[in-house]
């Protein structure tokens, strides 16, 4: 069993290192795929300045184009048995990654959701955001007939054969309700874990913000019944 971790990273040179040292730590069989969606702050040219190294690659977008389309990029380039999808910041931790791997090993699922609203430590901050999310997470639910509690987690993880039953087509943060409502269509088995969560604040580099989210309503209406 290996995993094929897909890291997007813009614009994170404070802490694309210290993720990818982080996921290093993790004692697991394991490939990096990092892919730069065209930083401007200096990431590109930390991760050009590593040393080659046979449990990481990096790829360098030519433009900005967003969240779904380097993770496009990076799931053509996996070559483990199960994929997680890593952020750069250090919201999420890769030291949880066994946990949400369990339920695969143990085949009871073909996809996991890292959900931060199960009771995992968390850091306190933006109740909005934390609404908005809930929000989201319900009205993808209603349209895909789900329970998730966390449908815009950025920990999915998944059976690397998913990726051949489904088409993304999504650039941006529509990534996340366009993915779910294709495995949901799809009948795979889907779980969800808890983690914990250390969210940033907007000083700190945080991306997503409200137009992200009117943008999700649209796909997550889209998905369920358009495609």
């Amino acid at each position: 069993m290996k995993l094929s971790i897909v890291i997007p990273a813009y614009n994170e040179k404070n802490t694309i290192l210290e993720v990818l040292d982080r996921i290093r730590q993790v004692d697991l069989p394991k490939e990096m795929i990092v892919v730069d969606d065209c930083s401007t702050d200096g990431t590109r040219e930390i991760l050009q300045s590593l040393p080659a190294s046979d449990d990481l690659r990096i790829i360098l977008q030519s433009e900005n184009r967003g969240k779904g389309a380097a993770l496009r990029t990076g799931f053509s380039a996996v070559s483990g048995d199960i994929v997680v999808v890593q952020d750069a910041d250090l919201e999420y931790n890769p030291g949880e990654y066994p946990m949400l791997i369990e339920p695969i090993l143990a085949n009871k699922a073909d996809v996991v959701y890292g959900s931060r609203f199960l009771g995992g430590p968390h850091r306190v901050l933006f109740f909005w955001h934390s609404l908005g999310n809930r929000i989201l997470t319900t009205l993808s639910n209603m349209l895909t007939d789900l329970n998730l509690t966390d449908m815009e987690t950025c920990y999915k993880v998944f059976r690397a054969e998913v990726l051949k039953g489904i088409k993304l087509n999504e650039n941006r943060f529509g990534f996340e309700p366009e993915f779910t409502a294709k495995v949901s269509k799809k009948g795979y088995r889907i779980f969800e874990v808890p983690i914990s969560y250390n969210g940033r604040d907007y000083s700190q580099g945080k991306k997503i913000g409200w137009k992200d989210g009117i943008a999700a309503l649209y796909f997550i209406i889209k998905y369920r019944f358009f495609d």
